[in-house]
């Protein structure tokens, strides 16, 4: 019968989660950079490159995908105990 948890070990799950949360760190930096030259071109009336609304919407869209790497590690941790396991050590 094959193994229903998709990490073969402890050490495998934890490597998935700072990598997750790595890549949704930095969804979330880019995000903001964009929110940002959207609102210094809004304000300053020049394109950079896109109009501000571009910019915003590519904020908005890039920030909700942060979510996905963040659920994934959230999830791995309550599957596995990673956080109860370090405080009780």
């Amino acid at each position: 019968m094959a193994s229903e948890r998709p990490f073969k070990n402890r050490t495998e799950a934890k490597k998935e989660i700072r990598q997750c949360q790595w890549v949704g760190g930095i969804c979330q930096i880019v995000s903001l950079g964009f929110g940002v030259l959207g609102a210094i071109s809004d304000l300053l009336n020049i394109t950079l490159g896109l109009e501000s609304i571009s910019w915003f919407l590519l904020a908005i869209v890039l920030g909700v995908s942060a979510l996905i790497p963040h659920m994934n590690s959230v999830t791995a941790n309550l599957m596995y105990g990673i956080e109860t396991e370090e405080q009780t050590k």
